[in-house]
């Protein structure tokens, strides 16, 4: 039996997102109803709005979803009514990729993930009648309830704030996990991470985690700056007030060991590659232009150093969301410091206050009750 919901629609770049009520279809067998308690607001769902990264519109975004199973398909075992879960994004289980623990590399990601559709083209929502695109990363979380692939739903300990979680489904994964995952600093050694926002803030904990004994931020927010000092990082530059790779280069005396960039800006690619000392590696994480080309120095890649990019931290969410949660319980990662959150009807001046204005870092939609 369907049910209905209160979604928030991205028409097109230049109409802010729209609150519609509309029809939820119930969940196939391998599928979970969720009611949303809250969600955060990713970069990617901006990019997605604002056609940065272009993928069909109108759709329903959101994937960084927490809330309360009201409901499950006859072949999900793994959680019940009454859970707490975090949402994340889903994958076939049965590619190589996914076999290797690796489900973000899933051969059907894209469909599964970006096409606002399941693998078959149908989806689970309806607006006015007419089918709506409602599957992004497999939730469309800015809603006030859900149908979610199970293999993204996770479960978390009840006993945490509900409100919080979602982040760690994608902002936090991303940050943490490409740290540790990834890029796998040693003990001692030096990481400059470029961009101050969640995912380069969640990289900052995973390499005090990491036992970094450098943690370079740059980012030319001054307040993001300061956040970024207060949980663990060494240094901070502003790209403001000169040469980043020089400066880089002086305080680790020849180069970063490891670098992350957060922000898709290419002459910032290219000054965390710059920055490296061989051998080196950068983790590419931020979304750059569709189509964009980076001219990189042969000279600057030939001794050791390199560049890939990173999908949500190369995590194995079902077991990395809950470790999340239980450093977040234990106070190694306090991303909470830099939240703020906001009533579901405010969805568009959340999106101004982190995207246009930058004085907020994760906000956070709270969903009517």
């Amino acid at each position: 039996m369907s049910a209905q919901t209160l979604a928030a629609i991205a028409l097109s770049p230049e109409k802010p997102f729209e609150l519609r009520e509309m029809e939820l279809l119930p969940p196939r067998s391998d599928e979970v109803q969720v009611k949303i308690k809250a969600t955060g607001i990713c970069h990617t769902d901006i990019a997605v709005k604002e056609q940065a990264f272009a993928l069909p519109l109108p759709m329903v975004l959101g994937h960084e979803g927490a809330g309360v199973v009201e409901q499950v398909g006859e072949s999900v075992t793994h959680v019940k009514v009454g859970d707490h879960v975090v949402l994340c994004g889903d994958s076939c289980g049965h590619c190589r990729n996914c076999h290797s623990g690796l489900p973000f590399y899933c051969v059907e990601f894209a469909q599964r993930n970006l096409s606002g559709e399941r693998v078959d083209g149908s989806t689970c929502l309806v607006c006015d009648g007419e089918a709506m695109r409602g599957r992004f990363v497999a939730q469309s979380s800015f809603s006030t309830h859900v149908i979610a692939s199970t293999r993204g739903v996770i479960k978390v300990p009840s006993d945490l704030p509900l409100e919080l979680m979602g982040p760690l489904g994608c902002g936090l994964t991303t940050g943490v996990g490409t740290v540790m995952n990834a890029l796998k600093p040693e003990p001692g050694s030096s990481i400059a991470i470029f961009g101050a926002g969640t995912v380069g803030l969640a990289g900052v904990m995973g390499a005090k985690l990491s036992g970094c004994s450098k943690i370079i931020v740059v980012d030319i927010n001054q307040a993001r700056l300061q956040m970024a000092l207060e949980i663990g990082a060494t240094d901070v530059i502003n790209p403001e007030q000169g040469d980043v790779v020089e400066k880089i280069l002086s305080l680790t005396a020849g180069g970063a060991n490891y670098s992350m960039e957060c922000t898709g800006v290419p002459t910032v690619v290219l000054q965390a590659v710059n920055c490296l000392t061989p051998p080196g590696w950068c983790a590419q994480v931020g979304v750059t232009p569709s189509a964009i080309t980076v001219p990189l120095e042969m000279d600057q890649v030939v001794f050791g150093r390199g560049i890939r990019g990173v999908v949500m931290g190369e995590a194995n969410v079902q077991n990395f969301v809950p470790y999340l949660a239980e450093l977040f319980r234990q106070g190694h990662l306090p991303y909470d410091r830099f939240v703020k959150f906001y009533d579901f009807a405010d969805i568009n001046q959340a999106v101004y206050d982190s995207a246009v204005t930058g004085e907020v870092i994760k906000p956070i939609l709270r969903m009517p009750e």
